[in-house]
């Protein structure tokens, strides 16, 4: 089982503060740091000092980092278009020596578009699934030749398919919990299927849909690695735990119930349902990222104790 700490820099993070919180995840060895992609805070928060770009920030962490894996959970197919988000992922790739991985989703968030004036359109899991066709094939083309495509939201004439990502293939995540079409869209493209907030049963349950939707268009379900992404809050003791929960304005119950709370042995056991389940990846929601003794207690006496 692998950890992966997954911040949410919206709700209020600057460029060195996640620097911060993504050298000392390398460093305690987490396997990877991630962020989301969004342009505006969510809830009761100012969200200060305002968004930081994604793909700008994993730029920056990929110079600054040496050994942990980076990417988005997930990039909004709104945000921005095909052609330029594979010229964007491939050139971090490669300042990153081969250490992105690009998780992309329809966007959902419809006031942060009107917000930053953003087109929100009606029909978005068609222009995912043109953009997953678009950026893999393009990476896909091999040097010399020459890509094309013709879709419905989309078109490109001639394209030299340039740059190419450092990586023979830069890993490609897809979530959600949608019943038919998601996992249909994962057996097609995904390298990871995340689950974002889901029990351990209905992770078990979304996780069969994409094994049974990958067997169905040909491909091993084995092929493809499944991971669920929870909120995390850990203490030494109970004063500890609702301390953190405190400060990320949460209820230690709740918590406990749609989350990872509690005791370092609490959450070793919870994740283990999750393993249990066919996970082999849990993304942490770090919410409070100032406190990198969180990070240390998770790695020290949660991550040792996995298998």
């Amino acid at each position: 089982m692998r950890l992966r700490v997954f911040t949410e820099p919206q709700q209020g993070a600057s460029y060195e503060t996640l620097l911060r919180v993504a050298k000392a995840a390398e460093d305690l060895d987490f396997d990877a740091f991630y962020r989301s992609d969004h342009y505006l805070a969510m809830g009761d928060t100012d969200g200060l000092p305002g968004p930081t770009d994604a793909w700008i920030t994993l730029a920056g962490l990929a110079r600054e980092t040496s050994r942990i894996r980076l990417g988005t959970l997930m990039s909004a197919a709104t945000f921005r278009l095909p052609g330029p988000l594979a010229i964007q992922v491939a050139q971090v790739d490669a300042m990153s020596g081969g250490r992105i991985e690009l998780g992309l989703g329809s966007g959902w968030f419809e006031q942060e578009h009107t917000a930053y004036g953003i087109p929100f359109p009606k029909e978005k899991f068609g222009r995912l699934e043109e953009q997953l066709e678009i950026v893999t094939g393009l990476w896909s083309t091999p040097y010399g030749e020459r890509f094309s495509y013709d879709g419905t939201y989309y078109t490109l004439t001639d394209s030299p398919a340039l740059p190419k990502p450092a990586q023979s293939r830069v890993p490609v995540l897809i979530g959600g919990q949608g019943k038919v079409r998601t996992p249909a869209l994962a057996a097609r493209f995904a390298d990871e299927f995340n689950i974002p907030f889901a029990s351990a049963e209905d992770a078990e349950q979304q996780f069969g849909r994409v094994r049974a939707a990958a067997e169905k268009a040909g491909r091993p379900a084995e092929d493809i690695a499944f991971s669920a992404a929870l909120v995390v809050c850990v203490g030494k003791d109970d004063a500890e735990t609702a301390r953190r929960a405190a400060a990320i304005g949460r209820d230690v119950a709740e918590l406990k119930e749609h989350g990872l709370a509690g005791s370092p042995a609490e959450v070793v056991d919870k994740i283990g349902r999750y393993g249990h389940a066919g996970a082999s990846r849990i993304y942490l929601q770090v919410l409070d990222l100032d406190d990198l003794d969180h990070l240390q207690l998770i790695s020290e006496r949660v991550r040792t104790q996995l298998p």
